[in-house]
This record gives C-alpha cells, structure tokens and sequence, in this order.
C-alpha cells in the first residue's frame, strides 16, 4: 500500500488532497514571497535572468529532498518569473510512452514540465525523455516487428524540472541530463515563524506571536505541516476558544493531536521504541523495523525517518538502524550501561 492510500498522520509531510486544495491560496507566487531556501532562490533568480537575457529557456532544473519543503511551489515560481506555461505531472501517471509524448507535442518554447515523483517513472517512459531533453526531439516508434520504422519529431525548446524524494533512485543517464540540481533543506524555526504567521494572514486567522512559534517548533521542520498544524489549530480555537490562536489553545490542539515538543507523534515514538525495547537500542535493519510496525519500508525511510535523523534521534550505520542517546532521553528509557 503505498502512503498515499492510507490515512495521513497530522506530521505526515505527503500531501492529501485537502492539503492540495488548500495551499493552493497559501503558496507562494513569487521569490519575494517564498521564505527560506535562500541559496536557491538566490542562484535561480541568476540562472532566469541569464535565460533571458539570452533569449533562451531554462536549463533543465532537478530538485531533491523530503516531502513538503517547496519543490512544487518552486516549480510553479519558476514559471511565473519566466512568464511561461507550466504543466504538471507526476512520475506514476506517465504509464506509457504515449502518455509522455502527448504531453510533450502540446508545449510551445520556453514552457515548463514539471514532472513529481520523476524516480517513479517507468523505464520505457524515461528513455523517451533522453532525446527529448537533449536534443528536443522525439522518437516515435510506428508499427511492430519488421514494419516499424521511426518518426523523429522536433519539439520545442521547453525546460524540464523533476522531483523527487529519492534521489538514489534516478538512473545516472537522466540525473546527468539535469543542468542545475539543488536539495531542498528542513527549515529553521524562525523561517515556520514567518510562514505560519503569513499563513494566518492569508486564511484571515488572528494568531498571537507565541503561538506560532510553538506550531513552528513542532512543524517537523516543513512548512506544509506548518500549514496543516495551523489549519487544525484554528479549528479548536473556533469550537473551544474565541477564534484566536494563542498559546493555550495550541498547546491544547497539540496534546489532542498527540504531538509532543519534538514533533514526534505516536508513529515516530513507535518507531524509537521499537528499536529500543525489540533491538535492544539497534543495529536494526530497515526490514525487520517494518515488519514489527507493519509499515511500508519506502514509507519509512521516505516520510518517518528524515526528520528523526535530522533532530538527532536515530542514526543510520552499514549494520542499520540505531537510537541515539537523546531518543532514550525523550522517551524516558533508562539507558544501558555502556552503550554509549
């Protein structure tokens, strides 16, 4: 089952399709209005004003990293400062050759294709992207067996930006097809700061500036948490308070949401706990920690264990997965002697 399918936790950085509908009002349009990331935006904005300068589209743009940090909205404000068209796919919904080449003969020069989840592609449909990236060509096979033959059609010269979250699973031939490659990094407190507060500005939510640094503190270091904590928050301060977010119906919501002041909730806790208390601590692999959650591997290692890595609570070794000093420590187990 992939983690689409299934019922997202609050700090789950995949996107639903509530999520969808409603960062659409919340992205940003432009990099002015974009917080964090500096060091990309800042070479992006080089790279389009180069492009045109030059008259000429955008080299081809893969961005990698966790879930819920931008690429999307990345995407779509690469297109607004070019003044272009965007289109929006995804890596599973191209199935076919034909598939991609429809979307593909329908661009006009300098448009966007933003292809998510671009590690997800089938391989027949990725070898077309080959010639079409660097030649802006298409390959055409017509009919089967000793009748085929193959019809090469030009395309116009469009820019191609990727996603995705697993970034060892691109094939060398379409990462090395990539100009500029940038990974998107967790964001610091401040910067959730100033997104929930521009969130709450946006939604006409009155919110005290306590509050949002603690959503900030517990927002996993992603913004579209940020966003979706926010969202939930409010909904307790119209049932259980005055319409404000303050400081005392956050920490209420949070608790409800069982949400502690990590971030963690009671998947992340299992996690920990897992290897603590069935691996003795770890070396564990991946596997076997899937199998005692009865979680999806690739949903591990996608959604649950950037952030723990991240904040310090589990290491990953070439014998597998260990908990760290500090993972004992917030779960209040005693730590073995001589372990660390």
């Amino acid at each position: 089952m992939r983690i689409e399918d299934k019922e997202l936790s609050p700090l789950s950085p995949e996107a639903n399709q509530e999520d969808i509908a409603y960062e659409v009002n919340l992205r940003p349009r432009s990099f002015n209005e974009f917080v964090g990331q500096k060091r990309i935006k800042e070479n992006l904005k080089v790279f389009i004003t180069a492009a045109l300068l030059r008259k000429e589209p955008l080299d081809h743009v893969l961005f990698s990293g966790p879930p819920g940090l931008g690429k999307t909205t990345l995407a779509t404000i690469i297109a607004n400062e070019l003044k272009v068209n965007i289109k929006t796919t995804s890596g599973p919904v191209l199935e076919r050759p034909g598939d991609l080449a429809a979307i593909l003969t329908n661009l006009s020069d300098s448009d966007i294709l933003f292809i998510d989840e671009i590690h997800r592609l089938p391989r027949i449909v990725e070898e077309i992207l080959y010639p079409a990236m660097e030649d802006y060509k298409l390959d055409i096979i017509i009919g089967q067996g000793p009748n085929a033959r193959t019809l090469k059609l030009n395309l116009p010269r469009f820019t191609m930006i990727g996603a995705t979250t697993r970034t060892g699973l691109l094939t060398s031939p379409l990462r090395d097809r990539f100009g500029v490659t940038f990974r998107l990094e967790f964001y610091s407190p401040d910067e959730l700061k100033a997104i929930v507060n521009r969130s709450a500005h946006l939604l006409g939510i009155e919110i005290k500036g306590d509050a949002a640094i603690e959503i900030a503190g517990r927002a996993r270091a992603t913004p579209r948490i940020a966003n979706r904590l926010l969202k939930r928050i409010r909904d307790f301060a119209q049932v259980r308070g005055d319409g404000t977010i303050d400081m005392s119906i956050t920490k209420e919501a949070l608790t409800a949401l069982d949400i502690d002041k990590l971030g963690l909730d009671d998947i992340d806790r299992k996690l920990l706990l897992t290897l603590i208390e069935k691996f003795n601590g770890g070396p564990a692999g991946i596997d076997a920690i899937a199998a005692s959650l009865r979680e999806d591997k690739d949903t591990i290692e996608d959604v649950y264990e950037p952030y723990l890595l991240q904040e310090g609570l589990l290491e990953r070794t070439a014998r597998g997965r260990l908990a760290t000093r500090l993972a004992y420590e917030h779960l209040g187990k005693n730590i073995p002697q001589g372990l660390f």
